[in-house]
């Protein structure tokens, strides 16, 4: 069975926590492992944050206010993806696989979030949206199930 849904969320900081929510609850209906879950719940507030901080279109004189997130799980996968209309990646940085952040020091409270996702995550990837711009980090990650899991991949 698939599951997928896509929100178009306020670039507000409450919308975080209601992104995570949706996840998690899709998860513990569907029967995945509650430690996966966990995973990708801090991963998708990680990167809804930096849609949130960063997703404004500030080029244009104004700021989008919106972003999308959308979430399918599919067979024994989930993947996530958050887009912005925001100026986007540097174009230096979008093309290193694996991610190579230059490291936050240990006392500041930016600068962790994408180090952070493609460590809870199995895969990543970050770009910018062709034409217009805009910011896209998407990641997915290999399903564990609880036993007798309702929805759980055959």
């Amino acid at each position: 069975m698939s599951i997928w849904w896509s929100l178009h969320l306020r670039r507000e900081a409450a919308s975080v926590p209601l992104a995570r929510r949706l996840l998690l609850g899709t998860m513990e209906t569907a029967g995945v492992d509650p430690d996966v879950s966990f995973d990708l719940s801090i991963a998708l507030s990680e990167a809804c944050a930096n849609a949130v901080e960063h997703g404004g279109d500030t080029a244009r004189g104004g700021s989008s206010e919106a972003y999308r997130v959308t979430a399918y799980l599919d067979g024994e996968t989930c993947r996530i993806e958050v887009a912005d209309s925001g100026p986007g990646f540097p174009s230096g940085s979008v093309t290193r696989t694996p991610l190579r952040p230059v490291p936050a020091r240990s006392d500041a409270e930016h600068g962790r979030g994408l180090c952070l996702i493609q460590e809870l995550a199995d895969h990543v990837q970050i770009g910018n949206k062709p034409g217009r711009g805009g910011a896209v980090v998407s990641f997915d990650k290999i399903l564990k199930w609880k036993k007798d899991a309702p929805l759980m991949a055959v």
